[in-house]
């Protein structure tokens, strides 16, 4: 399902009662009503030219990279009035619902829950821009795999991914993860996709310090969804080849360790509206007898790889949800609506999946409940 499909209506929805809003405020103001009409179609205008300015697809055309500051004080704006109309609509029913109960502390209780709910999401995405956004964690963990060769058990994978940097992470705020990164000392490292957000970010200082990880067999890598948007695919793959990164574009490189393989295979972004083509041709790159693993930003074609036989797919895109609430045990996050493999490890049979969080952001520049994550891998067999 695509996300953008439940989200803009609910933004346009709060919109429009935003625009009710201020044209009672303003009759209430003896404002010219046509005069009130114009200034909220104005605003209304630069609303959505912000939002489809923070859409990836289309902000890779929009050569100003104040586009995606533009589109994330947008999409802040939106997530935040949203919620307001929602709390201001519970509030507004329990306010008729009370009716003309003159008890006056629970209207001023009411009152007050109301406005805490208000504030609660502000509060929320402050800490998650300040504080959670860079507050990152090294996520270690054993993956059984039942197929595994004997000389891979206790192979230490480094996964990095979504890494977006530009406008919302700064290379030093990079470099401190890459600092933690390269203490880890893998055998070896993948880097899956995003290492930008739009055009003209710095995708070559981002190269550079993935580039600092040492691993004995080196970095591989595959590409995101965002170089596509960015049109910067090709110069990806150069850049990287010449810092000694290699991205993996439908194709496989067999390492060797001990007397086992590890067949890496990797792919470009497969995109989610075409799910009837996920991995297509994939299977020609599985190595009989080795370990194959796919490297593959989008997590969603864990099934299809499965069938095809690979024994584990590293993945991202999704970013953990990037705004992640925990409710009765339950994860409330966008990523949920587009698919059902959000992060963690995921088994379909003898094969399974690890989604990482990333490190970086989209939309808004903010982190909550999904903190930034570099992960180590030791396989194990199961």
């Amino acid at each position: 399902m695509n996300l953008d499909l439940i989200v803009t209506p609910l933004f346009a929805a709060g919109q429009l009662r935003i625009g009710v809003l201020f044209l009672r405020w303003a009759q209430r103001q003896r404002v010219r009503r046509g005069a009130a009409l114009a200034a909220l179609i104005c605003f209304e205008f630069l609303v959505a030219a912000g939002y489809a300015s923070g859409s990836s697809p289309l902000a890779a055309y929009v050569p100003w990279r104040g586009a995606s500051v533009f589109g994330a004080i947008i999409y802040l704006y939106l997530a935040l009035s949203t919620c307001f109309v929602g709390v201001e609509m519970i509030v507004e029913a329990l306010g008729k619902h009370l009716g003309a109960d003159t008890n006056h502390s629970r209207r001023r209780a009411l009152a007050l829950a109301g406005n805490t709910l208000m504030a609660a999401p502000l509060a929320a995405i402050g800490y998650g821009a300040l504080i959670e956004r860079t507050n990152f964690e090294v996520r270690e963990l054993e993956l059984p795999l039942p197929e595994l060769p004997g000389d891979l058990h206790g192979l230490r994978i480094l996964q990095l991914s979504d890494i977006h940097l530009g406008v919302f992470l700064s290379e030093r705020e990079l470099a401190r993860m890459i600092d933690a990164a390269c203490s880890l000392r893998p055998h070896v490292a993948f880097a899956t996709g995003d290492f930008i957000s739009t055009f003209g970010d710095p995708l070559e200082a981002c190269l550079r310090q993935l580039a600092r990880v040492k691993a004995d067999a080196g970095m591989l890598g595959c590409l995101g969804n965002h170089e596509r948007y960015a049109q910067a695919e090709d110069e990806a793959t150069r850049l990287a080849a010449r810092t000694g990164i290699r991205l993996l574009r439908s194709e496989a490189c067999r390492l060797r360790f001990g007397n086992s393989v590890l067949n890496v295979a990797g792919v470009d972004y497969q995109p989610s509206r075409d799910r009837e083509n996920y991995l297509r041709g994939t299977e020609q790159l599985i190595a009989p007898g080795a370990c194959n693993l796919l490297l593959s930003h989008n997590p969603d074609v864990f099934p299809v790889a499965a069938r095809q036989g690979y024994n584990l797919v590293l993945a991202g895109h999704t970013h953990g949800g990037q705004v992640n609430v925990e409710v009765l045990d339950q994860s409330i996050n966008p990523a949920r609506f587009l698919t059902e493999y959000v992060q963690g490890a995921y088994r379909i049979g003898t094969a399974a999946e690890y989604v990482t969080r990333g490190i970086g952001t989209v939309g808004i520049p903010a982190r909550v409940g999904a903190p930034p994550e570099i992960t180590l891998i030791r396989l194990q067999k199961a």
